[in-house]
């Protein structure tokens, strides 16, 4: 027989950007194990700087990097981290994205915009990843956009449980957002056994985080209502959602989203909203000021650290969301 053989064993190595150490250091301890030592900087001009501390070659390398404010320095430190790595001779790199960077520009809805959501995946492709792993993307087409395996993590299973201890399900109901959702919160509705309505909204396209109008298709006078999106940015949108909710007799509003982004005055909407409490998951880091007590983050950890458990050991990762999709 030609060639060499070794009996040395596979590694595991788990990498953390800055923008959501907490985050990786829970993951860490699901898997029993340690983040590596990493030295990173910022120049006075903000060129970022990033060397790890041990070896990585020949090791299965995962990098965990949640593309919070401020965006773009995160999503250029993970870039350059992954690049670090494949010329540290890494065996493989699999980039985690607990929240995917522009994944609402994931098509073009006027004349000459991007689809800024392809082209972070190409530049992590480029830069050496192997492999894409990422919580709740906007839309499923995105694992389209990387040329190589996505694996596509669900937040349905914690929250919707965490809903259903809650709440008198034989009050609840389920509420899209709108037309997108109707999928997700249908799952939610197999889930928790409860019926779905819908809000139909009208969009202003030349204006972000803007809507013209919202209106209640299904019968929810009287019901508790849960509201399920993957991401609450400004507020505007869902505390909208809320109040038609309420204007057609709704007995209360609660919201589950993955993706607490919460910018600019999502702080004063939040505190101000009659939705008697808000559930998102720690793919983001929480400000300061939204440290409420209608705030309830649930830990996304365990579900990342099984996932890439699984991916480290040639397992499925589709077997831990059944029947989520």
């Amino acid at each position: 027989m030609s060639g060499i053989t070794t009996s040395g064993e596979k590694k595991l190595k788990l990498f953390s950007g800055r923008a959501h150490p907490e985050l990786a250091g829970e993951v860490a301890a699901a898997l029993e194990t340690e983040l590596v030592p990493t030295k990173a900087l910022d120049f006075a001009n903000g060129e970022i700087y990033v060397r790890f501390l041990e070896s990585a070659r020949g090791a299965d390398c995962f990098v965990m990097q949640s593309h919070t404010a401020p965006i773009n320095q995160w999503i250029m430190e993970q870039l350059i981290m992954i690049d670090a790595l494949k010329r540290a001779s890494a065996r493989s790199i699999t980039a985690i994205l607990p929240f995917y960077g522009y994944a609402r520009q994931d098509k073009k809805h006027l004349g000459r915009e991007p689809i800024s959501a392809r082209l972070v995946a190409d530049l992590l492709r480029q830069a050496g990843a192997d492999r894409l792993m990422a919580v709740d993307l906007h839309t499923a087409q995105i694992q389209g956009f990387f040329d190589g395996p996505v694996d596509h993590l669900f937040a349905l299973p914690l929250l919707a449980d965490y809903v259903g201890e809650k709440v008198d399900r034989s009050k609840l109901t389920i509420v899209s957002p709108d037309a997108g959702r109707v999928k997700v919160a249908d799952q939610w509705c197999d889930r928790l056994d409860a019926p779905l309505a819908i809000i139909h909204k009208r969009r202003d396209m030349t204006q972000a985080n803007t809507i013209l109008s919202a209106e209640v298709v299904g019968d929810v006078r009287g019901r508790v209502c849960v509201l399920v999106d993957d991401m609450i940015d400004t507020a505007g949108t869902i505390c909208a959602a809320a109040d038609a909710l309420f204007e057609n007799g709704a007995a209360d509003v609660l919201v589950a989203a993955t993706h607490g982004v919460l910018s600019g005055p999502a702080a004063d909407r939040l505190k101000n909203s009659r939705v008697s409490e808000f559930v998102f998951t720690n793919t983001l880091p929480t400000p300061a000021q939204l440290q409420l007590d209608k705030i309830t983050t649930l830990s996304i950890a365990p579900s990342i650290a099984a996932a890439i458990r699984e991916v480290f050991e040639e397992g499925s990762v589709t077997s831990l969301f059944e029947g989520v999709h």
